[in-house]
């Protein structure tokens, strides 16, 4: 028997439901890294945006290091919502009631897919490149890594939404809901990060 089967003997969960727990943990590590990497970024800037850094051409193309705040406000509501509902179904299912999970399902997945397509746009808007000092590269980088693991979400979300409309799920049998669900509250946790430090405080 392996350790990892072991430790999921000790806490009373599956072997798939550990690998899943420590699968987020290295998610964590991962984003964490991301956050440092734009922290060290920023104190080395001489001022944040760096404006000073553009060039004459940058400037005469219209570069602007500029970020509106009034989509991804809204964007991160409709984020927060999604893992109210999504919890909501887990909830749901742990009493055995299927369709109060479906519905929990269906419209986090609507929310999820309104995010993306919030971001798509915020991303037209937006007057500089990636390739536009450190602040585009460090911008693009973590909302990119966020939209794409987001993005992963919602197919999870949908393969889940796709075996509950078969009955696979009851009240004794659902981790792969919950599974979910956890994923998705950490995309939430790290967007309310990444909102709080772009877009309040930077």
């Amino acid at each position: 028997m392996t350790a990892l089967q072991h430790a999921a003997e000790r806490t009373g969960m599956s072997n798939g439901m550990l690998g899943f727990i420590l699968f987020l943990a290295s998610e964590v590590m991962f984003f964490g890294g991301l956050f440092a990497a734009y922290f060290i970024a920023r104190a080395d800037a001489p001022a944040w945006p760096p404006e000073v850094l553009l060039s004459p051409q940058q400037i005469a193309d219209g570069v602007k290091l500029e970020l509106e705040v009034l989509l991804p406000a809204v964007s991160t509501g409709i984020l927060v919502l999604s893992s109210i509902t999504i919890q909501w179904g887990v909830w749901q299912i742990q009493k055995g009631n299927q369709a109060g999970m479906l519905w929990g399902l269906f419209i986090s997945l609507a929310l999820g897919l309104i995010f993306l397509t919030a971001q798509l746009y915020d991303y037209t808007q937006l007057h500089f490149r990636a390739d536009d000092t450190i602040f585009g590269t460090t911008f693009y980088t973590l909302t990119g890594f966020h939209g794409a693991h987001v993005a992963g979400g919602v197919i999870f979300m949908f393969v889940v939404t796709a075996r509950a409309l078969g009955g696979q799920f009851s009240a004794r049998n659902h981790e792969a809901v919950e599974a979910c669900s956890m994923y998705w509250h950490f995309v939430d946790v790290v967007w309310i990060a990444l909102f709080t430090i772009l877009y309040l405080i930077g």
